[in-house]
């Protein structure tokens, strides 16, 4: 519920047109692909109730598209992803992430438009 609430929270405040996420993964820790896994459709639910369009992409498609490289390292990410915004920090852990993500759509250029 915490992450239903946040999201929600944030999707009222922000009224957001798209909301992007990064394609299920498949690693050899079983308990953190189900955390993820939990989480994800939290997610993916909050923004389907709040009819919030959701685009999906790889991790190596997202890397791909702000790095030129699909195993890139979450620092070159970071890097680049501070770079692209003209940036000397980032709000967060996580932000290089979730930032990398919409660029990477917007680099998609599809927006329905």
């Amino acid at each position: 519920m915490a992450i239903n609430n946040w999201l929600r929270e944030i999707i009222e405040k922000v009224k957001p047109q798209i909301g992007v996420v990064e394609e299920t993964f498949y690693g050899s820790n079983a308990k953190t692909a189900l955390q993820m896994g939990h989480a994800r459709g939290a997610i993916l639910l909050t923004l389907s109730q709040a009819n919030v369009e959701c685009a999906e992409y790889s991790a190596r498609s997202i890397k791909q598209s702000v790095v030129g490289n699909g195993s890139a390292s979450k620092e070159q990410v970071e890097y680049m992803v501070k770079n692209i915004l003209n940036v000397k920090e980032l709000p967060g852990e996580h932000a290089s992430d979730a930032l990398a993500a919409a660029i990477c759509h917007a680099n998609h250029g599809d927006f329905g438009l």
